[in-house]
């Protein structure tokens, strides 16, 4: 079989799907390509994988190796012991296994509490494989001496859900530019046979990246539209689903110049979540801000010099996921009502994900007509192109739990990133709740960046037709905090 460098045995599905998870355990770790994408996020890695020579190159790029067969349960259940991890991933390993239900099944078991399952499944109905339907029977088999188990999209489906795991979302390897050179040869099945997977056709790294920079997402799309004939494997996102369970929580702010309000807001969160860490990320340049937060006992991150509320936003979103089971973030203006901290707490420790309040039902008082005219322009568009109810995409007052939060991968460049951290998990199954509030005049005066945040959030509007594969029936609206859907 031709040498393949890195590049063609990365799963570019899975390797999408990595988020920022503080722990990962790659089941069939091969040389380690998969756990290297997921260390540069900052995780600890362990790996699983029985070829020596692959496992010897998979220790020197992860933080842990077990050279083991993934299928001898027993001596896996003895290496992990009662380790659990945010994200378990299985690339490219349940087609060739004894016994692949039973196998995810056992995985599973490893997944820490909300924490996430990835598996990818070479797709039975693919045009290509239907094509070659004969050969796995002719003598293309796999390491263990029987015909790859191949599997349907429902297929994949059901045994995963039999799993004990909530199904997420399905996404997929395209089967379109990759399906030409496998009318051409047959690596497709000697790949089979290797337990490498399908080469990508491309042999230098820089190349890769433009594929998946350019060329890629179109045929992502492209496959979408009919995905149980164009998609080379399903890959299907499961988790363990959140319980209702008392949540340690961070109330966050971003911070910039905000005297004359932040030691008030301090105090009003402190009345109404006593217990709660206070986080401020922090861009003042004019006064003492950051001075005063730290006096009265919150933690205070420096964002210097200001790169926006993009950036800020990220850094506050990923500390908080590190220190506390929930965050809950609002504004420093007194815009948002900070007594809505304990609704939006009780929503989430009920066993919902995200909590998006509201500013705009209806216009508020306090907001300036032309502002609350965009904000009804934005979210017709993210209607349209989403098919939920949302109504407020640039809520200033939100609350997450933090597993959601660790499941994707937000960039902050840029503004409107609002806009991402509430339609990419409705959109990628996760339960998204949304409340109404009342919107208060300011205190102090508004950062806001018309233009930009214009600008962006029709990006960021495009950019998510790209994330996920559900919608409407994972966001849920109430007409009040108490629960009572429109």
């Amino acid at each position: 079989m031709p040498f393949q460098e890195p590049s063609d045995r990365l799963n570019a599905a899975v390797a999408a799907l990595i988020g920022r998870p503080r722990s990962v355990l790659d089941v069939g770790c091969g040389a380690g390509i998969h756990g290297m994408v997921a260390r540069r996020t900052g995780a600890r890695v362990t790996g699983i994988e029985g070829d020596t020579e692959l496992a010897g190159r998979a220790g020197r790029a992860l933080d842990r190796v077990f050279s083991l067969d993934p299928e001898d349960r027993k001596r896996v259940e003895r290496a992990l012991g009662g380790d659990r991890f945010d994200l378990v991933i299985l690339p490219d390993l349940l087609d060739r296994a004894r016994d692949p239900e039973g196998l995810l099944e056992f995985y599973g078991r490893f997944v820490a509490d909300e924490g996430r399952l990835v598996v990818s499944l070479t797709n039975r109905d693919a045009w290509p494989v239907r094509l070659h339907a004969d050969k796995p029977a002719a003598g293309y088999v796999t390491a263990t001496g029987s015909a790859p188990q191949l599997f349907t999209r429902d297929e994949a489906m059901r045994i995963v859900q039999r799993s004990g795991l909530e199904l997420l979302e399905i996404g997929l390897n395209p089967m379109l530019l990759r399906s030409l050179r496998l009318l051409l040869d047959e690596e497709f099945f000697l790949t089979l046979r290797h337990g490498e997977g399908a080469g990508s056709g491309f042999r230098d790294l820089t190349a890769y990246q433009a594929y998946l920079s350019t060329v890629r997402p179109f045929e992502v799309a492209a496959a979408n539209l009919l995905p149980s004939l164009l998609a080379f494997q399903n890959v299907l996102v499961a988790r363990k689903k959140p319980s209702a369970r008392k949540l340690s929580f961070t109330v966050g702010m971003l911070t910039m110049d905000e005297e004359p309000s932040v030691a008030r807001m301090i105090d009003e969160i402190r009345k109404y979540a006593p217990d709660a860490a206070i986080l401020c990320v922090d861009s003042s340049l004019k006064d003492q801000t950051p001075v005063i937060a730290e006096r009265m006992g919150a933690r205070v991150l420096r964002q210097l010099p200001p790169r926006g509320h993009g950036p800020a936003m990220e850094l506050l979103m990923y500390e908080a996921a590190q220190q506390s089971d929930a965050l809950i973030y609002l504004d420093c203006d007194f815009t948002y009502p900070p007594h809505v901290i304990v609704d939006i707490a009780r929503i989430l420790e009920s066993g919902v994900d995200v909590v998006n309040a509201t500013r705009i039902r209806k216009r508020p008082d306090a907001m300036p007509l032309p502002n609350y005219l965009a904000n009804k322009t934005f979210v017709l568009c993210a209607q349209l192109l989403n098919g939920m109810p949302i109504s407020d995409l640039h809520s200033g007052m939100r609350g997450y739990r933090s597993s959601v939060i660790r499941a994707f991968s937000f960039d902050g460049e840029g503004d409107a990133l609002p806009i991402d951290t509430v339609l990419w998990p409705a959109r990628s199954g996760y339960h998204v709740v949304e409340v109404p509030i009342d919107y208060q005049e300011r205190v102090g005066a508004s950062k806001l960046r018309k233009v930009s945040g214009t600008v962006w959030t029709f990006l960021r509007l495009a950019s998510t037709l790209r994330v996920g594969t559900r919608g409407g029936d994972t966001y849920d609206v109430w007409d009040s905090v108490e629960g009572k859907r429109r």
